[in-house]
């Protein structure tokens, strides 16, 4: 007797199961037709997420900002995936009013995701990075709370680049945005 096929769901079969998760469960479309949930992150990866939006927040036309929509865990659809990244931005010029709509289906210009220890930290590297930037996103960042370390992603023929790095207490321009970028604050003091 062969394997049997895996039972690949639809789209809007999985949406309906995701926003029947219980509050505090994330539910993601990682590969299509499988249903991914995850619960809530560590302090680690929740004082590095504040911050980054911290430092973002001269540009989030969503509060003193202009130039960037800047959104928290909004879900995203990527043709047959849904992924919700920790933080995502779309270009106000390219996107002057920001659908209200839920999945977003404008691919964002930028996204990062937190990483935390594990399987998601796998899923961040190894599923989402490069199939954001097939998706079109223009700049993707990995921020790893444990290892203080950012890095800055495009894409180049297919295959992530990275453009960007940096740690610890170092100030660095991290692009997509213009400026530079005080990463000290972002992590944890043990």
């Amino acid at each position: 007797m062969g394997d049997t096929a895996p039972n690949l769901r639809d789209f809007d079969t999985l949406y309906r199961q995701i926003e029947e998760l219980p509050e505090g469960v994330t539910g993601e479309i990682i590969d299509p037709g499988v249903l991914h949930a995850k619960g809530r992150p560590g302090k680690r990866h929740r004082r590095g997420h504040r911050q980054v939006l911290e430092a973002l927040r001269h540009l989030d036309a969503n509060a003193v900002g202009t130039g960037w929509w800047i959104e928290v865990e909004a879900e995203v659809r990527f043709g047959p995936r849904l992924w919700v990244p920790d933080l995502s931005g779309w270009r106000v010029e390219r996107v002057p009013v920001l659908p209200d709509e839920n999945p977003l289906t404008v691919i964002p210009d930028w996204c990062c995701e937190v990483l935390s220890p594990g399987s998601t930290a796998r899923i961040d590297r190894l599923k989402k990075l490069p199939r954001y930037l097939e998706a079109g996103v223009g700049h993707v960042w990995l921020v790893d709370p444990e290892l203080r370390l950012v890095e800055v992603y495009t894409g180049r023929d297919g295959v992530p680049v990275r453009v960007a790095a940096g740690g610890e207490a170092d100030v660095l321009p991290l692009p997509p945005f213009a400026g530079e970028f005080a990463l000290s604050p972002w992590w944890l003091i043990p």
